[in-house]
This record gives structure tokens, C-alpha cells and sequence, in this order.
């Protein structure tokens, strides 16, 4: 979203060597129908429209212009750039992060709240994609729910280009007022190059890590860059004798056309940006090189009407203020999307916080000096940090809930035990007025990962690494247990950590995302090569030899029965077994269809709504119980007792919450199930 005036203007001056500097009210029609198609698609389809690569090449068409047009009258001045830029954008930036700190602290589930802050503050920053890119490529992090900051992350790609556009167009001049050479060629030699270089890049990456590429600064570049050669060479192609009014008409309507379907026929968040992003932004080309038709049915008769001048004018805050807005009553109202009326009324409600915020703080701001308009921003951007401060502060204090699990007034899976009541909990039982633990505030981060020193947190390596938790001594460890397999299998490191500090143990793991232990890729979102990947720990494990391999016993534990143990399980544990290697297989927990943090937020503790049938998600026999000839060396934990009452799977058991997220037992959940495992090691392992 290029913010209004100045370079970001659609009027320009003189044109030199063919720039292109007309006035284009047709280019505020192209950014109205852009913010609209976002905010529509946002609203009633939760998809992408590919209306942000519109605002990219706009940006590069508004930037480099602007960019070659004062090199060619004498210079660049980088530092008046910057701040000329800075000035235009802070102040509606800062005036929607800072609205939302108060209204996220009010009406977001406490489990939302640092992940709000944290990305607030990216987003202040101009680095909001790069936190959106290391969630991307964070397994731990891919189950965070969408905050009302996430759209920022194309003004941080946009913010970044303005950071660099002019560093790089200045380099150009000086080079060819070195040489004489020629500015137009040479600038368009180096977008042609830099362009092609990113265009290159964003294919790769799109195919081999789609998430990441999407919010990837590099992967863009090419964007802005088509968006410059377009400023550079539209005047030469808009006097080409072939574009005829008529032609110009229906070039135009056919770039419009293009647009609009985009979205619906493109899966814009899965195949972005790659090959795919050409769609949106050469349509966007195509109706600036159509430009003013001169044709009574051209398209530009309606992008240059005063409905679309008067979208455009507000599309910048209409685009910052529309998610928020969106998030907050989705969240609220417990909903993933809005009917035909409640959409309207976002729509309707974001529109008016647009206007209001370009009438009252981006026209005033506009008439100041560069000076005063940038300390103004600065001062609105000191005002989102000490707000984000007071928060996070907040937060902290509700998040400062420090438990031993198994306690006596944290029991958690202990609660469940036969004759719980008299294993010395009676008179400190489980109340309500004891703190939930972990709290709401730090329940999304509470990974088993987190516990102990290791060296486990990335599990999305494609190769095999090896990670160890030593033994109090190492050197002298009784016991070595390998874990191994996804994030499900990780999780259970918390609930062998006690034991093996207790017993000496070493634990080592082998881990990877969406990858469990077994001879095929079991789901069909695996990454690529995880066969492969299980096959070389395998080898690695015959090699090491430990005492036991700690593993899933069964997966996809969903409402519906829909529990399995894979014939690939039982293979990999057929060829442990083959090696001497004895197996523990642990069944899996239950994935709630719901983030359960956000429901106890919402719902309150306690509430049944939180929580599932048992006999809806588990059998009474554990689906191993069928597979006949299960190797000798295996034997199996049936933590289904440990994680559900004898009707109901809760959300939270013994004051200790059972769910991070929608799928992953909370590692305090998972530590407190410790004297299951204990126990179960010494029965059948006689360790």
C-alpha cells in the first residue's frame, strides 16, 4: 500500500526520457479496486486476491519513477527521501498498532497476547515479515493463530524498499555520471537483472518452502522492480501505434478482468509468489499501460470516476484498519467466518476509522514540513512502544505461575490416578482459586523442548540430527533411551526428563516436523524426503545401540474414531526388534478440533465445552490390540488413562491445562504423566 502524496502521488512532472509522468487518475482507481478485492477476499472468502502484488508494482512504479526523475535533474537526496517517506507512513501506521494494543488487550484470549506484542513491534520496525518467515520455517511456531498485526507484513516489505530503492537508483546515477553513460539503460539493465535474480529466487523457494517465500523480502523484489521498468518504458509503449482507443479498452478491461479472478482461480496463499504472481501484477500493468483510453466504454471511465478516486484516496488506511477490525470480531464471536451482514458491517466500520484517520491525521500531517511530520510520527510511534511495554508487562505479571507438576496443588495426570484421593492431595485437592498452570499468557510457548538443556528446538532440519540430554553424569549414564519421531513423540521428552534425571538416564533424539517413526510418510503433510530421513536414523540407531527406542504407538487421534497404528510402525519396530533393540510405544493424545487455550479464555476453567467425549476420539481396545504378531521387544503406553476421565477427555485436569493448541500436550501437562512412564520402565523393562 503506497501511502498518498509526493512520489506516491499519481501526479508527477515533466517526463524525461520516456518515465512516464502524466497524471493517472486511472492508477487510483487500480489501487481502489486492489484494496478492495484484499479487504473483500479477507472478509467473506479467507482467501488472497493478489491485490497486495498490486500495491507492490504500484509502489515500484510510483518509487523508481520518482527515484530516476530526480536523478536526471541533478541528484538524489537520500537522507530528504527517507524522511520524506518515513513521514507519510508512520502516522496511520502508528495510529491503527497503537488502537490495537488496548483493543487486543481487551478482547484477544491471554494466549494471543505475546505473539500480539512481539509482532506489533515487527511490525513498527518494518521487520514484520521476517518474524511472519521464522514462524513459517518454526514448527513450534506454525500453530500460532493469526494476530491483528499479520497484514503488516507487507509494510514491511514495502517499508524495506524504501530503504533501499533510493540507495540503489542513486548508485546508478553516479555510476553512469561517471562514465556518460546512459541513466534509462542502465537503470533498466540493473532492474532486469535484480528482477530476474528475485523472480528466480521466489520460484525456487516457492516450491521448496512455499510458507517461507511468501513472506520472504527477497522473493518480492521483483515486483517493485517490474513496477520501475514500467515507469521507465510506459510512455514509449503508451504512443505505440498499435494501442489503439480500442485496443487500449479492451487491454484495460482484459487487466481488470485478470485481477478480479485472481483469487478465485489461483490458490493465491498456497502458490504465492513464485510464477503465480505474474497474474495479479502484469493485469495491474496492463491497466496502466492502457491508461486513458479515450474510448466511451474503457475501463478507465470507471477507474477514474469519483467513487474509486475517493476509495483510493483512503485504500492505504482502509487496508491497515480492515484486519484488525476482521480478527477482532471473528475472535469475539467465536467464529472462522462472517455471514453476508456481519462482513458488510466490518467493511462498513473499517471504512469509517479510513476515512476519519485520512481526513484528521494523514491530510494534516501532509501540510506539514518534512520535520514536523516525522516528529509527529515519531512521537505516535513512542506511543505504540510504551504501550506494548505496558502490556507485555502485563502479561508477565499473568504469566508468572511457577508449579512443580505432580504437586499437590498441581497434580495434573496424577489427579487421575486410582485412589488420587488418598495419595496425600486430600487436603490441598485441586480448587478453582488455584493459578491455572501453564497460564493462558504462556501456554502457546510451553513446549517440551523448553525443558532441561538440550539442544532439540529446531525439528525441521531435512537432515538427521542427533540431540542429547545428558545425564546428571554422562559419563556414567545407566540407561540410554532414544526418542524419536514428529513433534508427538517430542512432546513425551517431558515426561521421561524426570525419570531419567532421577535414574541416570541419557536421553538422545532424532526429530522431525510431521514426521513420525516409521518406514513410509505417513501424512500427507510430510516433508519431503521423510522416509528417507526415518531410514537413516534407523541406520543410526543399529549403529548406537541405545537401550530403548521411546516412539508413537498410533496417530491421527481425532473426534470420529479415526485412531491408527500404521503398518509402517509396526515395521521400523519390526526391524528394531530384529537388531535387539527393545521399543516403546506410546499412544498417541487426542487433537481437540479447537485451540484449547482460546477456548478456556473464552469459555472460562472448567467449562465442558472445552473439552471432548472420550469415546469419541479413543476405542476402549487401542488399535495395536488388532495387529497380530506385534514384536516381542515392544511393549506399549496407553496414555489414554492419563489424559482423560473415564467419560470426558477435559481441557484441563489437576489445575494444570492438558493442551497448548489444537494437537500438542502442554509440557507441564506432559511432565506431570512422569510416574505413568516410570512405572511402565520398570514393569516391563525392569529398569
Amino acid at each position: 500500500m503506497t501511502p498518498p502524496g509526493g512520489a506516491s502521488s499519481p501526479r508527477t512532472g515533466t517526463a524525461p526520457s520516456g518515465s512516464g509522468t502524466r497524471f493517472r487518475p486511472e492508477l487510483q482507481g487500480l489501487r481502489a479496486l486492489a484494496v478492495a478485492l484484499v479487504v473483500v477476499y479477507h472478509v467473506w472468502f479467507d482467501r488472497v486476491s493478489g491485490g497486495v502484488d498490486v500495491f507492490f508494482l504500484i509502489t515500484g512504479f510510483l518509487i523508481i519513477g520518482g527515484l530516476y526523475r530526480a536523478g536526471t535533474r541533478g541528484g538524489i537526496d537520500l537522507v530528504r527521501t527517507w524522511r520524506r517517506q518515513l513521514s507519510r507512513l508512520l502516522p496511520a501506521i502508528t495510529v491503527v498498532l497503537a488502537a490495537g494494543i488496548p483493543a487486543g488487550a481487551l478482547l484477544l484470549p491471554e494466549n494471543r497476547w505475546i505473539d500480539t506484542i512481539r509482532e506489533t513491534v515487527a511490525s513498527l520496525l518494518f521487520v514484520q515479515n521476517w518474524q511472519l518467515a521464522h514462524d513459517a520455517v518454526d514448527y513450534a511456531a506454525r500453530g500460532n493463530a493469526v494476530s491483528i498485526a499479520q497484514h503488516f507484513w507487507s509494510l514491511s516489505i514495502q517499508g524495506q524498499f524504501y530503504l533501499v530503492a533510493p540507495l540503489l537508483v542513486a548508485g546508478v546515477v553516479l555510476a553512469a555520471r561517471r562514465d556518460g553513460g546512459d541513466l534509462h539503460a542502465r537503470l533498466t539493465g540493473t532492474l532486469l537483472v535484480i528482477g530476474g535474480a528475485s523472480l528466480a529466487y521466489s520460484v525456487y523457494l516457492t516450491l521448496v518452502n512455499q510458507p517461507l517465500a511468501y513472506f520472504h523480502s527477497l522473493t518480492r523484489v521483483w515486483e517493485f522492480a517490474l513496477g520501475g521498468l514500467l515507469a521507465l518504458w510506459i510512455s514509449r509503449i503508451e504512443h505505440r501505434p498499435e494501442l489503439t482507443p480500442g485496443a487500449r479498452a479492451a487491454l484495460g478491461w482484459f487487466g481488470v478482468l485478470a485481477l478480479v479472478s485472481c483469487g478465485v482461480l489461483l490458490q493465491v496463499e498456497r502458490a504465492f509468489p513464485g510464477w503465480a504472481a505474474l497474474w495479479p501484477t502484469l493485469a495491474a500493468a496492463m491497466v496502466l499501460v492502457a491508461g486513458q483510453s479515450g474510448h466511451r466504454l474503457g475501463v478507465d471511465r470507471l477507474l477514474s470516476g469519483r467513487l474509486m478516486k475517493g476509495l483510493g484516496d483512503i485504500s492505504f488506511p482502509l487496508y491497515l484498519w480492515h484486519w484488525p477490525i476482521l480478527i477482532l470480531v471473528l475472535v469475539s464471536t467465536d467464529r472462522d467466518r462472517l455471514g453476508l451482514y456481519s462482513g458488510a458491517a466490518v467493511i462498513a466500520v473499517s471504512l469509517v476509522l479510513a476515512w476519519l484517520t485520512h481526513r484528521y491525521v494523514e491530510q494534516p500531517i501532509q501540510r506539514l514540513d518534512v520535520r514536523h511530520a516525522l516528529r509527529t510520527g515519531g512521537a505516535l510511534a513512542l506511543v505504540v512502544v510504551v504501550g506494548a511495554a505496558a502490556w507485555l508487562g502485563v502479561a508477565w505479571a499473568r504469566s508468572s505461575v511457577e508449579v512443580e507438576p505432580g504437586s499437590a496443588t498441581h497434580p495434573g495426570a496424577v489427579a487421575l490416578a486410582p485412589g488420587f484421593e488418598y495419595a496425600g492431595y486430600a487436603e490441598e485437592a485441586p480448587t478453582a482459586e488455584v493459578d491455572l498452570a501453564p497460564s493462558l499468557v504462556e501456554a502457546g510457548d510451553d513446549w517440551s523442548y523448553r525443558r532441561g538443556e538440550w539442544n532439540c528446538e529446531e525439528i525441521d532440519r531435512p537432515e538427521v540430527f542427533r540431540c542429547v540430554i545428558p545425564a546428571p553424569e554422562p559419563e556414567t549414564a545407566e540407561r540410554q533411551v532414544a526418542v524419536v519421531g514428529d513433534s508427538h513423540a517430542q512432546q513425551y521428552v517431558a515426561s521421561i526428563m524426570p525419570v531419567a534425571e532421577e535414574r541416570n538416564w541419557e536421553i538422545i533424539g532424532f526429530f522431525r516436523g510431521a514426521c513420525p517413526m516409521s518406514t513410509v510418510a505417513e501424512s500427507e503433510w510430510a516433508h519431503p524426503g521423510c522416509a528417507e530421513w526415518n531410514a537413516e536414523v534407523a541406520e543410526q540407531l543399529v549403529e548406537e545401540r541405545p537401550d530403548a527406542v521411546l516412539t508413537l504407538a498410533t496417530r491421527e487421534v481425532r473426534p470420529g474414531l479415526t485412531e491408527v497404528t500404521p503398518q509402517g510402525f509396526v515395521e521400523s519396530w519390526q526391524r528394531l526388534d530384529a537388531e535387539g533393540i527393545a521399543v516403546v510405544a506410546v499412544r498417541d493424545n487426542p487433537r481437540p478440533p479447537f485451540f484449547v487455550p482460546d477456548c478456556i479464555s473464552r469459555e472460562g476453567r472448567g467449562s465442558e465445552l472445552c473439552g471432548m467425549p472420550r469415546d469419541d476420539v479413543y476405542h476402549s481396545l487401542p488399535p495395536w490390540a488388532a495387529i497380530p504378531d506385534l514384536p516381542p521387544s515392544t511393549t506399549f503406553i496407553d496414555t489414554a488413562p492419563a489424559i482423560c476421565e473415564a467419560d470426558v477427555c477435559p481441557a484441563e485436569i489437576g489445575n494444570v491445562m492438558v493442551y497448548m493448541d489444537d494437537n500438542h500436550l502442554t509440557a507441564t501437562y506432559a511432565e506431570s504423566m512422569a510416574p505413568y512412564f516410570a512405572e511402565h520402565f520398570e514393569r516391563e523393562l525392569g529398569w
